[in-house]
């Protein structure tokens, strides 16, 4: 017997969910093509894609190479699923409005990280304090730390794309 499941489903009755995932992904090789004066209007595209996938963001900044999002999700999706609908969606947006030369991709996979509700206070004044965090240590210093943090299994060679392929 298979088991199939679609994307977007209904969840079962007397289901009950509290999940909440700090995403993470970056700009293919890491390159700072998020321009300041766009973040704005970007970080409102993404709001509306991760809402019309039934889900709840609850915080999201961005800085020229990466972005950091905590949504409260509901099982209605796979994050992998979410993720892919965001970076999709978003490129797309990122490319017909022309804020880049050439074509602008996102850098294949991402972080996920959960969170209880009692650490969301900390979670949200770390997305949100981006820019002062970054004054101090590098998005590759940061994704590392963040990694080890929780104990996820990885190489440091294999992390990040080289910024020149």
């Amino acid at each position: 017997m298979v088991f199939v499941c679609n994307a977007m489903t209904v969840p079962m009755a007397n289901t009950y969910a509290q999940i909440y995932i700090q995403i993470v992904f970056a700009v293919e090789g890491r390159q700072n093509l998020i321009d300041p004066q766009n973040k704005n209007e970007l970080q409102k595209y993404i709001t509306g894609i991760v809402t019309k996938q039934g889900q709840k963001l609850i915080a999201i900044n961005n800085m020229p190479d990466h972005f950091h999002l905590l949504i409260g999700m509901k099982p209605t999706i796979a994050l992998s699923d979410l993720v892919a609908a965001i970076k999709a969606s978003s490129s797309g947006f990122i490319n017909d409005s022309r804020w880049v030369q050439g074509k602008f991709r996102w850098q294949e996979g991402f972080g996920a990280f959960s969170y209880s509700h009692s650490q969301l206070g900390t979670v949200i004044r770390y997305i949100q304090n981006q820019e002062k965090h970054h004054a101090r240590s590098s998005f590759r210093e940061e994704y590392l730390k963040l990694l080890k943090r929780f104990n996820v299994v990885h190489d440091e060679r294999y992390v990040f794309e080289a910024a020149d392929g």
